[in-house]
């Protein structure tokens, strides 16, 4: 089901159903009480808290508010983060995998209050949220779940079918989660930003950080930002701080759909345990029930062809669903820790007023709210129960050191692959609106053709760490296999690492 072929717009359904405000870029220094890198669930909610206790913030986003990573969850409120419970006892203990459901299960119960409170027009909607499997492995996985589960006192437990009319040979459910529209929700908090004075910048892309004790945001313009305390939380951390956090956490790509079936589906979160991994989920739009169906992961670069994926997710809705039509198709990037446990606090043990909040796997609605909560008490002096669970400073010998070697084996392999790369096309094989790897100039290329013909000729060797860019024929981007960058078309930085564009040959 490629998009190009079916008039379906790869977008977020969330940013095509939302009117958020513009705001300028930076053109002059300020100085401020904290700066906030990232306009997402996580910058946004930091601001706000902080705003709220007389702090004055700004807020820098490279791009727009909420387009990134924020504009294209699947808007899950959850604690139920795929099977988790089982493997957070074995490698951190009962009062850290404890500590993990209260901290997401604290996020959902602010969004809640503050939706409830406000009386916030967002969609919220109270739901139970189940896994489900149908293999050996997968009805393993559930019964040692539902064991961490009853250990841990969380609410729920095993099931053996579903409310939806999908085969299972097991289950578990989690009571009392939650889904929202959550650029309506972030649409009110960017209210408040305004109404409290809070200074917000767009295409303000902030490139590096003059450290001491009022450490200095500076950004690609020049642009300076003077702070007390600085936040990063631009999805891949802008400024490294040399805990050389491309290699601690690596990148996948997943892919949505959006169906409007004949016989409405109207309760209920579900994600399979096998894989390929399959999340299902209600959403409204223009007054319909539809279905948001997820899934098809995979390390960012090395996907193959991307059309392929949402191909897949649609035969998974024909089979499952009475598809009446799809209306929306998009892609989300996901960064993924050594241990799976976001990395929220201080960017390195020695830094004590420069903040990070990343790796969020694939839940970063109650992950960025209990970031927000967690990085917004450390600059007022708070102490949090959660602080040493999130340190971004700790490295656990099992798994990380496992993950760790497997993860840079992986880049190492791709680097190589990358380097031998035989290009087999060359420009002027190209159809319209189509990008390859071509032969150009005496050299390995990526280059797309347009709907008008116009060619689009880039060197495809990431300007993070040299490896060799792929091509994303579904979302028309230049992908790195190794840590995750992605370019556009011309060469642009869409996402980090990297921090330069890629060399433009034609």
């Amino acid at each position: 089901m490629n998009a190009e072929h079916n008039g379906i717009i790869p977008t977020s359904y969330w940013i095509k159903d939302t009117h958020l405000p513009d705001f300028p870029s930076l053109s002059k220094d300020i100085t401020v009480d904290v700066g906030v890198v990232g306009g997402g669930i996580t910058g946004i909610t930091t601001a706000y808290l902080l705003a709220k206790e007389g702090y004055k913030v700004a807020i820098l986003e490279a791009d727009e508010l909420v387009k990134g990573t924020t504009g294209h969850t699947t808007a899950k409120i959850t604690a139920q983060h795929d099977i988790i419970y089982h493997e957070l006892l074995q490698h951190l203990g009962k009062e850290k995998a404890r500590q993990y459901y209260k901290s997401n299960s604290e996020a959902l119960t602010f969004i809640k209050q503050l939706v409830e409170e406000n009386q916030i027009d967002c969609d919220f909607a109270d739901e139970d949220a189940f896994i489900y499997a149908n293999t050996d492995k997968g009805v393993k996985d559930i019964e040692k779940e539902a064991e961490a589960y009853k250990e841990l006192g969380i609410a729920g437990g095993n099931v053996d079918k579903l409310p939806i009319d999908i085969y299972i040979k097991a289950g578990i459910v989690m009571e009392k989660q939650a889904q929202f529209h959550p650029l309506r929700y972030l649409s009110f908090l960017i209210d408040q930003l305004k109404k409290m004075d809070v200074q917000i910048y767009e295409h303000t892309v902030a490139n590096d950080v003059e450290e001491g004790e009022h450490p200095t945001i500076v950004t690609k313009a020049g642009s300076r930002i003077t702070c007390s305390s600085i936040v990063s939380c631009s999805h891949f951390p802008f400024y490294d701080g040399k805990a050389l956090y491309f290699s601690r956490m690596y990148a996948e790509r997943s892919y949505i759909i959006g169906v409007k079936t004949k016989t409405p589906v109207t309760e209920g979160m579900y994600l399979s345990a096998d894989e390929p991994k399959r999340s299902i989920r209600t959403a409204t739009a223009d007054g319909d029930s539809i279905l948001l169906i997820g899934g098809e992961s995979h390390k960012t670069g090395q996907g193959g062809h991307t059309s392929n994926h949402f191909d897949a997710l649609q035969q998974f809705a024909d089979e499952h669903f009475t598809v009446d039509q799809t209306l929306y198709q998009w892609g989300a990037q996901d960064l993924i820790t050594l241990d799976k446990v976001p990395y929220i606090g201080r960017l390195t043990s020695s830094h004590d007023n420069i903040y990070v909040a990343t790796g969020y796997r694939k839940w970063g609605m109650t992950n960025g709210t209990a970031a927000a909560i967690l990085i917004s008490n450390l600059i007022k002096g708070k102490k949090s129960l959660y602080e040493d669970l999130y340190t971004p400073s700790r490295f656990l010998a099992d798994p990380s050191i496992k993950h760790f070697l497997k993860e840079n084996l992986n880049v190492a392999k791709e680097f190589v692959k990358g380097k031998v790369q035989a290009p087999q096309k060359k420009v002027e094989d190209l159809q319209n609106n189509e990008g390859d790897i071509v032969f150009y100039d005496n050299q390995r290329a990526g280059a797309y053709k347009n709907d008008e013909g116009s060619v689009h000729v880039v060197d495809t060797t990431c300007t993070h760490l040299g490896c060799e860019v792929e091509w994303n024929n579904g979302e028309k981007t230049w992908d790195c296999p190794c840590h995750g960058s992605r370019f556009s078309v011309t060469g642009e930085v869409l996402e980090g690492p990297a921090d330069q564009p890629l060399k433009k040959l034609l």
